[in-house]
């Protein structure tokens, strides 16, 4: 089998990137043999700087910078460390596939940036699908290029391409999925008789929450991940138009009178056309909902296949990276055909 190259620009490298970038090292061998495919980073950029070599950045040694300066910036022995925006990067850099597995909430304008220099895009990052998703899949549309978003919702579990691409014949009715594992690992805790309080440290400590867990707790997080399956279900909304509300008003007698009832509470999002809800319920013990620890589940009803549930996990480092690196293979042998 020939061997096609295809150059990477990588943007975030917090948790996540370096994740995906191990993922690339260790299977590097797979990707050749399996797909043909031989992958060289050409730039990698955190918030302090972006590290840029045309003949390819040396993951490893990024990976060891990284973790022990915390920064890119620290990396000046062989390397040219620039201080470029992201749009200015991806601009300046010759690169099949920009891969952004940052949070920034306005990474739309330089995905926007990125397809119209002819580069497809694969993204972990919820917000620019939440608010642009027409227009971002649209300018795609038009120049023929792979736009990748599988791991914004429930990490590396594909729900997204299953709804993108299998179900074509299908008309979906309703989704109902559970799509935070921060939410549902406090409620599981309150289960144990933990308050919300406790329960958050908890998840804190254990680096399920984040120091600020407004996102999840508020029910911003799944709101935006339902966002994105309303998109791709039926059509283009934004964020706006969903009907949010979190956990924080769940106090522990509410979690001991469902368990009681032999039910349990969880943020549950439901999707219909036109409609996207995400709020805690009281759902039964057996129900397909009622998850545990850091799985997340959707249940989806069209008019030909009934109801699906899909079920795995929502959250993890590894997780996401599975859905990263599965979109940058899919792109690439798109991009080759």
């Amino acid at each position: 089998m020939s061997v096609r190259e295809v150059k990477l620009s990588l943007f975030g490298f917090g948790n996540v990137g370096r994740s995906v970038a191990r993922v690339l090292l260790e299977k590097e061998a797979f990707f050749r043999e399996r797909y043909g495919l031989r992958f060289r980073v050409v730039s990698v950029a955190d918030t302090t700087a972006v590290v840029w070599l045309p003949e390819g950045v040396d993951l490893r040694e990024a990976l060891i910078v990284k973790e022990s300066f915390g920064r890119l910036s620290e990396w000046t022995n062989d390397y040219e460390v620039y201080n470029l925006s992201p749009v200015g990067a991806v601009g300046e850099i010759d690169a099949d596939i920009v891969v952004d597995v940052t949070n920034d909430k306005n990474a739309h304008t330089w995905h926007l940036a990125a397809l119209r220099d002819g580069k497809a895009v694969v993204t972990s990052n919820k917000p620019p699908l939440a608010f642009h998703y027409a227009e971002l899949t649209e300018e795609a549309g038009r120049r023929g290029l792979p736009y990748m978003f599988e791991a914004t919702v429930m990490a590396g579990t594909p729900v997204v391409g299953l709804l993108r691409d299998n179900l074509l014949g299908d008309s979906v009715e309703e989704i109902e999925a559970v799509l935070n594992a921060t939410t549902t690992f406090i409620l599981s805790r309150m289960e144990e008789g933990l308050d919300f309080e406790g329960a958050l440290k908890r998840a804190q400590e254990m680096g399920i929450a984040e120091r600020d867990p407004r996102g999840d707790v508020l029910g911003t997080d799944a709101g935006y991940k339902a966002t994105i399956l309303h998109c791709l279900a039926f059509h283009p909304i934004t964020y706006g138009e969903a009907r949010v509300r979190g956990i924080e008003g769940i106090t522990l007698e509410d979690v001991r009178r469902a368990v009681e009832r032999g039910n349990t509470v969880r943020l549950v999002a439901e999707v219909r056309e036109g409609k996207v809800t995400v709020e805690p319920r009281e759902i039964p013990g057996e129900s397909p909902l009622a998850v545990e620890s850091h799985e997340n589940v959707a249940v989806i009803r069209t008019d030909l296949l009934g109801e699906m549930v899909i079920k795995g996990a929502g959250a993890g480092l590894r997780e996401t990276a599975s859905g990263v690196v599965s979109d940058i293979v899919k792109a690439s042998l798109r991009l080759g055909g």
